[in-house]
């Protein structure tokens, strides 16, 4: 991390990161909105950024909010999205983003357990009403008022204002869970945490000033203000995209000279699906490197990106209670970047234990725990904190793994993902592994169903490409055993659909349908 990053780093809030960048590099852009017209695409300077929060805190404030309210944005990704939570930011107030593909349940959910004075929300986006999701939720959730945003934020005059808030350490943020196994939880963070999270994830990819970043995912997602903090720190911007869908969005990433995009496994491949209708054109001309996380990636993609996109991928792990975990270095080894999720920054400490909680030697593969300054503080449930943590303060991610002597982190799967399968534990990550780089297999995901005789039976459920012919159970055992997988490994019950269910945020598979559908 450069000396003036690093200082920057040290900031106590969000607002006063911003505030400092601003001051460093007043017209250098800091958001891009990319629009389906070139002639519409924006830009917002760090100077701009600041004014425009600074303006928007001020109409917020004389509207009546103030500091310790809390207010909800369900709000896609725009420059208009960040200038009103940092507004928020520089109000003090808690803010709880959520994703905009939330529906009824999800929001009014939130906006209860929140006890939201304020919602914000885009009006009418994508087809959907959502002045009439909160018409339809208001009374159950307290009667939050409403505060659309289809345009131009308001703006006043910011002489007014309060002092801006110096406590970094107070919980300002209710993010909230992808629930790709359950319903969401409320993650409690606050801007130092955020901050320390977004310092990771630069300290990872050493950006320059001369990149050009992207957010092509929500900004509501945990990974939004993450990317935010690296911009402030570095001082280079990033191109926003409401909705990320390729080939459409290729000319945004093209005309703006994106130099590092990415979002998460799905992602990658969808940029290599791109890239392989013109195989002898580089897809993106400028793109150094892709990065991302949040689902599992299969070695064989790994290097079938770098083959044919002609540029880096590295590769990390995170969550919504800790953003930046470990990230994989761009100076790693090929075999590294490739079956690891990378090493942690120094501010992270990562535990691999056994069920006792007992510090498990390198190599053994056990529960993954965490501690540092960008793990969350709990969630809204006090329950669901004491249930998450440990006597010694660390997070229990509900992630399988082991530690290399390097230091490297190698994830097996998922507490839940480990199926009991007469008495022998097996892991769905090794299998689907072993399936995607079957010819005829696009995506795969392995689920354990009940069944009566062997407590769980192994299901693997696969895409296929367009072209390919139908796979049949007694091939892909075939070819599983010739790979080397032990018998009692093999999937009884095969599932060729042609779209795995997925979340709307980083793309998770969402294997709690599976199981649903096929049990």
């Amino acid at each position: 991390m450069s000396a003036e990053a690093h200082a920057l780093a040290r900031s106590r809030t969000l607002w006063e990161l911003l505030r400092r960048r601003a001051a460093l590099t007043p017209g250098a852009p800091a958001l891009i909105q990319a629009a389906d017209d070139p002639a519409d695409d924006t830009t917002l300077t760090f100077g701009a950024l600041l004014t425009r929060a600074e303006r928007t805190a001020a109409a917020l404030y004389a509207d009546g909010v103030r500091p310790g309210d809390t207010v909800a944005w369900q709000l896609p990704t725009r420059s208009e999205t960040v200038v009103l939570s940092l507004a928020l930011a520089r109000l003090g107030v808690r803010q709880t983003p959520l994703i905009p593909h939330l529906r009824d349940r999800e929001v009014g959910d939130a906006l209860r357990a929140t006890g939201a004075q304020l919602y914000a929300h885009p009006g009418s986006w994508r087809g959907f009403d959502y002045a009439a999701l909160h018409a339809r939720v208001r009374d159950a959730a307290g009667g939050p008022r409403a505060l659309p945003v289809d345009g131009a934020l308001p703006q006043k005059d910011p002489a007014q204002l309060p002092p801006e808030p110096r406590d970094g350490t107070e919980v300002r943020w209710i993010h909230w869970t992808s629930g790709t196994t359950s319903r969401p939880r409320g993650v409690l963070h606050t801007d130092r945490g955020l901050i320390a999270g977004g310092a990771c994830l630069a300290h990872a990819l050493r950006p320059t000033p001369h990149d050009v970043g992207s957010i092509a995912f929500p900004y509501a997602h945990i990974g939004g203000p993450d990317y935010l903090v690296m911009l402030l720190l570095y001082g280079f911007p990033a191109v926003l995209f409401e909705r990320f869908a390729l080939p459409d969005a290729l000319d945004g990433y093209r005309r703006h000279g994106v130099t590092t995009a990415g979002g998460s496994t799905a992602f990658y491949a969808m940029f290599l699906a791109e890239q392989r209708k013109q195989p002898g054109r580089k897809l993106i001309p400028t793109l150094r490197l892709l990065a991302g996380g949040g689902a599992p990636l299969p070695p064989e993609l790994y290097h079938e990106v770098v083959a044919e996109l002609g540029c880096g991928l590295v590769h990390g792990y995170g969550m919504t209670e800790a953003p930046m975990i470990t990230m994989g270095d761009p100076d790693d080894t090929p075999q590294l970047l490739a079956t690891t999720e990378g090493r942690p920054p120094d501010a992270m400490e990562i535990r691999v234990t056994g069920p006792d909680g007992s510090v498990l030697p390198p190599g053994t593969e056990g529960d993954v725990r965490l501690r540092g300054e960008a793990v969350c503080q709990g969630y809204l449930d006090e329950e669901q904190t004491r249930a998450a943590f440990d006597e010694d303060g660390f997070l229990r991610t509900g992630d399988l793994g082991k530690l290399l002597e390097s230091g490297h982190l190698v994830l097996t799967g998922r507490s839940k993902d480990i199926i009991i399968r007469k008495g022998e534990n097996i892991s769905a990550k090794e299998i689907e592994q072993l399936l995607y780089e079957h010819p005829a297999v696009a995506d795969a995901a392995v689920v354990g169903l009940p069944d009566r005789e062997r407590g769980e039976r192994v299901c693997a459920v696969v895409e296929q490409p367009a072209a390919a012919e139908p796979l049949g159970l007694a091939e892909v055992t075939a070819y599983l055993r010739e790979a080397g997988l032990a018998p009692y490994k093999l999937p009884e019950q095969l599932e060729v659909v042609e779209a795995l269910p997925r979340n709307e945020t980083l793309r998770k598979v969402l294997k709690y349908r599976l199981r649903e559908r096929f049990g």
